[in-house]
């Protein structure tokens, strides 16, 4: 079978071996929506089958892991018949072609995640990255994401509480869209993944199903970009915020209820990943008509119903005896249903289509079967060069490199892009967006769960190893800053063309250094996702790995640190090991226009334990701490000035260490002669007080520096 633009299989992506493989498995040339479900099932966003070789490497298990890594969303216990359900998923291809709708469907998607698992989602958190704002389509692309997430979580109400915002010149022509949700449920509502036993009832709630997002996230997630970006946009599937409201509470009853047996999001590869995967799990086979879908389009063809990602539905197995309360429950909600197949024994999917039989094919082979590829890799010839680059500053100005760093629009007030997010849904967000990490109370209890999302492209691209490693231990110092233990990680990888062997060698060394990271923490990696072919024009981004890490705190602070909370007399103490000069990969390289090189700090295992354990007690205990990261020490006084409205006095500081982002370090302020600090970690460096902030070789104006940092963001969008 061919088109004008070759035979149908590489029209949908596929190999010829792969085609092969098909034929293979059928022992016949494959039907044309046989085709469309291996082609959408096989492709790189669901199968895996660059990555799954390798992602084996994470730790999974910890007593409190419910869910792990295969379910829609990973969930953990956290005590009391509590569960938090979490997940973290990429809509960066979608959003290049339509931001704001790319950015909304990623948005709907993340949360179909995890109240498919039976939660309530509660919040979500923004990973966003671009290219520099000087050019006019990454401020296009920038303000289109953003409207996007707020105009689909605000109106579907459920609170954007942080995140983390990046530019760079590698994500001009690939932005980064990641975004993750939490959700908290009873253990009695907990639902998963499975299509039952032989009997029970396929029934599909929500929207109509059209043509728009036809290979959406499965196709574009597949392949690079290139000038014919602009005729991917019909891919782009369309989000109705408020259709998803409604299946959120339709969903909800029927979990409360008891009256369904598993529940199956519509995401990616849409009705042939939510017929086949829940029955692959429960190792039965199917039968669907496509006759009774709903759909909102005529003349739809079998390939298209099957291949559709139209947004805001979800697939119920139901018990036969059950079935006319779901619809009952379904039309209470104002939610369209289709009883659109029957769980049959026996290994067999059979899809018909006007009375047809237009797909029968084993089941289990839709994931099990798909391709599992051990791709070459290969470390950059570069890297050497690179690393024996110094790194370092010594012809920098340190009071005019912490106005440039100041002054940026990565490291500046975010407070354009989150107050156009409603953080403050339910009443629950104790410490939200601005803050090191977010801090939701759980009504009803003395728990509280902390969220912290990290990354670093420009760490990962000098060293994979150490930069993965070392977002973990941020991620987790976070976390602690704000009063909890860490207690599960979701990962997010994205990186270049998985074809190129230098891309594969970071992906190998960013898996093993999260893995590494997170068995020195003794946290499991309970969920994630792998976006590759993030590139243009065969210039890949970096690579840019990001971790949602969920930490409990129990009982919750009754007092959190605060930046707000220093006072006239205070003392700054930075505790954790003595910072190197190494500036390698970071933002005060950045800003002073220095060649990305060096090779980053390595992470210490032993000393981010303590630093994380020594953290989360003190939460309790005092009033200001804060993560040393970006723009190091500097920023991170400049930072509890300018949210305190006082000045401080940074004493005995050597430039390099003022910049410094070696990890492991944070910000303590306190009333003077109450340090109870460990004497080998914490170092007195200056004192709160006056109007301006002083370096030791100069000073600048708390008016100056605050106007600076508020003013970064929206100056540079020119708004």
């Amino acid at each position: 079978m061919t088109t004008p633009a070759g035979p149908v299989h590489r029209t949908l992506g596929m190999t010829d071996d792969e085609y092969e493989s098909v034929v293979e498995i059928l022992k016949r040339e494959p039907l044309p929506a046989e085709l469309a479900m291996y082609s959408v099932m096989w492709s790189e966003h669901c199968s895996y089958k660059s990555s799954r070789l390798h992602l084996g490497r994470f730790p999974t298990e910890a007593p409190w892991v419910v869910v792990g890594p295969g379910e829609n969303a990973g969930v953990v216990d956290i005590g009391d018949g509590w569960l938090a359900a979490l997940r973290i998923e990429s809509h960066n291809h979608p959003s290049f072609v339509e931001p704001y709708q790319g950015a909304a469907t990623g948005v709907g998607g993340i949360l179909r995640d995890v109240f498919t698992m039976g939660a309530r989602p509660i919040a979500l958190w923004d990973q966003i990255r671009f290219g520099p704002l000087d050019q006019p389509k990454n401020r296009y692309l920038f303000k289109g994401v953003v409207s996007g997430i707020a105009g689909y979580g605000n109106a579907v109400g459920v609170p954007t509480v942080g995140g983390e915002i990046e530019f760079d010149d590698c994500y001009s022509g690939n932005p980064l869209v990641n975004v993750m949700c939490l959700g908290i449920l009873r253990k009695e509502q907990l639902v998963l993944g499975t299509a039952g036993e032989p009997g029970v009832i396929a029934v599909l709630l929500g929207r109509a199903t059209g043509r728009d997002g036809i290979g959406g996230a499965s196709v574009l997630a597949s392949a690079s970009f290139d000038d014919e970006t602009e005729e991917k946009r019909p891919s782009v599937q369309v989000g109705d915020p408020f259709e998803e409201k409604k299946l959120i509470e339709a969903c909800l009853e029927l979990y409360e209820r008891g009256l369904v047996v598993g529940v199956q999001d519509l995401g990616a590869a849409g009705l042939s990943c939510a017929t086949s995967e829940p029955a692959g799990r429960a190792g039965v086979g199917m039968r669907v008509d496509l006759d009774a879908v709903h759909t909102r389009e005529s003349g739809m063809t079998a390939p298209e119903i099957l291949m559709s990602e139209s947004q805001e539905r979800m697939m119920a197995f139901v018990s036969p005896d059950k079935v006319d309360q779901v619809l009952a429950v379904a039309e209470k909600w104002e939610i369209e249903t289709a009883v659109v197949g029957e769980v049959k024994p026996g290994p067999t999917l059979t899809v018909s289509h006007n009375g047809q039989v237009v797909a029968e094919v084993p089941v289990a082979s839709l994931a099990d079967d798909a391709p599992l590829l051990d791709r070459p890799s290969a470390r950059p010839g570069w890297l050497d060069d690179v690393w024996s680059a110094p790194a370092s500053l010594d012809d920098v100005d340190p009071v005019d490199l912490l106005m440039k760093l100041l002054d940026d629009p990565a490291i500046g007030s975010s407070a354009w892009v989150h107050e156009q997010y409603d953080h403050m849904l339910f009443l629950d967000t104790v410490v939200g967006p601005g803050s090191d990490g977010s801090l939701l109370r759980i009504k009803g209890t003395e728990k509280a769960l902390a969220v912290s999302t990290d990354g670093n492209g420009r760490l990962c691209y000098l060293d994979p190893l150490r930069g993965a490693a070392r977002i973990v231990y941020e991620a987790a110092l976070n976390v602690a800053v704000a009063g909890a233990r860490p207690l599960a990680l979701v990962d997010n990888l994205n990186f270049g063309n998985p074809e190129k062997p230098e891309v594969m060698w970071q992906l190998i060394e960013t898996v093993e250094g999260i893995s590494r990271a997170c068995e020195a923490l003794g946290i499991p990696v309970v969920g994630g996702n792998v976006s590759f072919y993030n590139e243009t024009a065969g210039v890949d981004i970096h690579p840019t790995p990001v971790v949602g890490l969920l930490g409990l705190a129990d009982p919750m602070p009754s007092n959190p640190p605060r930046l707000s909370r220093a006072k006239e007399g205070m003392e700054i103490w930075e505790v954790g090991p003595k910072p190197t000069d190494n500036l390698a990969g970071s933002a005060a390289q950045r800003v002073a226009g220095k060649a990305l090189v060096g090779r980053p700090t390595a992470p210490n295992p032993e000393m981010a334990r303590r630093l994380v354990n020594l953290a989360a007690e003190l939460a309790h205990l005092v009033p200001v701490l804060h993560d040393i990261s970006d723009g190091g020490l500097a920023v991170a006084v400049a930072e509890i000035c300018i949210a305190s409205g006082v000045g401080a006095q940074i004493n005995h500081v050597a430039p390099g260490a003022m910049f410094s982002e070696d990890p492991h370090r944070f910000v303590v302020v306190m009333e003077s002669g109450t340090n109870d600090l460990p004497v080998d970690l914490a170092t007195q460096v200056g004192t709160i007080g006056g109007d301006s902030l002083s370096l030791g070789s100069g000073s600048l104006d708390l008016s100056n520096i605050t106007r600076a940092w508020r003013e970064a963001l929206p100056s540079a969008l020119g708004v």
